[in-house]
């Protein structure tokens, strides 16, 4: 029986695994064709990102000829953790294999080493954008860490765990209740999220202006399939901090390892909440405009604050 359990919950992470990778494209198409019908327009199409990615891939890749072994390695570093991070966060079931690696801190940890690469290897080539872009990225997660450490100690005080497949388990199998500790951890988690994943108003993953762009600014120098591993760690990157926000905010119909009769219904939950939450996304870059640079930490310290807030809250009324 217990290799039978075993089996079951390797099967679940298997199939985890392969979903995130295969979905996240999709999330991206689906933020940009939202967008696309709330500006009037008609939009790439939702496959447009898988376009994008075969076309890379069949590319040959064009490197600067001083450019280091950390340069050519970074794509599938930033790859390999933002893989990670996206498939052992609790989407679909909970107490999978790797569910003991889903601690809080440890993603941040993981985030913040996919970040130190890519700005590393921006840098690494020595074109001014490449240094301007990795400057200002370094800006940005140095606000944007500790407001989203303070939205993780929110949810884990209510559940008394670091861990995300504990965190789910205690606010989606009890009974309902409005914590405003939350609310508030909800509202600096949206900062953070537009923040960490370069979108309006902080930065814009569609324009390549030199005075305005971060992002994109550190990888003018990929190319082929260096460049479609990177565009693919965005988006798994931005599918991994909407399903952090899932897990912590929205924990509802994910099922139990083993529970194949719960899975179709998981699935059709999560496919569900991504696509409310990319909505919401592009109506959020739609309504509000590119900010100046220097008024980013303003921007950030408001997450930062409501993450306090919410905590302060939480330690003062246990709500």
């Amino acid at each position: 029986m217990e290799n039978t359990n075993q089996a079951l919950g390797l099967l679940f992470q298997f199939y985890q695994s392969l979903l995130v990778v295969l979905l996240a494209p999709l999330l991206t198409g689906w933020v940009n064709q939202c967008r696309a019908w709330l500006q009037n327009r008609s939009g790439p199409g939702l496959l447009q990102p898988y376009r994008t990615l075969r076309k890379l891939f069949h590319k040959d890749a064009v490197m600067a000829f001083n450019a280091s072994p950390l340069f050519r390695a970074t794509p599938y570093i930033l790859f390999g953790c933002m893989w990670l991070a996206a498939a052992i966060i609790p989407i679909i079931a909970v107490n999978l294999p790797f569910s003991p690696a889903a601690d809080v801190i440890a993603l941040v940890g993981v985030f913040a080493l996919a970040r130190v690469f890519i700005a590393l290897a921006a840098m690494d080539i020595g074109t001014a954008f490449g240094t301007l872009g990795a400057r200002r990225e370094m800006l940005v997660s140095f606000l944007a860490e500790p407001a989203l450490l303070m939205v993780l100690f929110t949810a884990s005080l209510i559940s008394h765990s670091t861990q995300l497949p504990r965190i789910v388990e205690a606010l989606a199998l009890q009974q309902f209740v409005l914590y405003p500790s939350l609310a508030f951890a909800g509202l600096a988690f949206v900062i953070v999220l537009l923040a960490e994943n370069a979108r309006i108003p902080v930065d814009n993953p569609g324009t390549h202006l030199e005075l305005t762009m971060i992002h994109e600014a550190m990888i003018l120098e990929y190319s082929a399939r260096h460049l479609a591993l990177v565009e693919w760690a965005s988006s798994l990157k931005l599918f991994a901090y909407i399903s952090i926000g899932i897990a912590l905010f929205v924990p509802y119909g994910i099922a139990d390892v083993g529970n194949w009769g719960a899975l179709p219904l998981a699935i059709v939950a999560l496919l569900v909440k991504l696509a409310l939450a990319g909505a919401a996304l592009a109506l959020l870059e739609t309504l509000l405009a590119k900010m100046r640079i220097f008024r980013a930490p303003e921007f950030m310290g408001t997450a930062f604050l409501l993450a306090v807030l919410g905590l302060l809250i939480h330690f003062l009324l246990g709500a």
